[in-house]
């Protein structure tokens, strides 16, 4: 069995004159929204064996607070281009290659690919994950390899109400 954990980053604020769409940080409600769901996550006994991310701004921070929070090593998080560039189906290639001695990750990203990827990994119908939204998904299969479209389960997907 192996889960992955599908995170949208955290609330951004808009790009400035001298900051473009890959720089943009987390706002105030970002920050809240991610600590919020990050607890959450270490109230349900979550323990990340391997943690993916987007290497713009939004999602590091995003994907670093829940690091503290669950206690992961930021200096192993990943950061990986793909996820920001690529499409739903680049996504499923990234996680066919970990290795099978991980058997949770966690992958931070963007609309609407992570929402996509969210829906093609376990057929679900969630139109568009909130914000610092997360998604259970386990597969039943014993290498990430075996992992193809339907394969996973959604087990729950949920989202800082208050912080929408």
């Amino acid at each position: 069995m192996k889960t992955i954990y599908v995170v949208r980053h955290a609330k951004a604020g808009l790009g400035g004159t001298h900051t473009g769409d890959f720089d943009r940080k987390l706002n105030e409600v970002g920050l809240k929204a991610a600590h919020f769901m990050a607890e959450l996550l270490e109230q349900r006994g979550v323990v990340p064996e391997l943690v993916l991310s987007s290497p713009a701004e939004r999602a590091i921070n995003t994907a670093e607070i829940f690091c503290d929070i669950l206690r992961y090593p930021k200096e192993r998080l990943e950061k990986r281009m793909e996820i920001y560039e690529g499409g739903a189906g680049r996504l499923l290639t990234i996680l066919q290659q970990i290795a099978d001695t991980n058997k949770t990750v966690m992958l931070f990203g963007h609309n609407p690919t992570i929402s996509s990827f969210s829906n093609l990994l376990a057929v679900g119908d969630i139109d568009s994950l909130a914000t610092c939204g997360v998604v259970r998904i386990d597969v039943a299969v014993d290498s990430w390899r075996e992992v193809r479209p339907g394969s996973g389960k959604l087990i729950w997907y949920e989202f800082p109400k208050r912080y929408q």
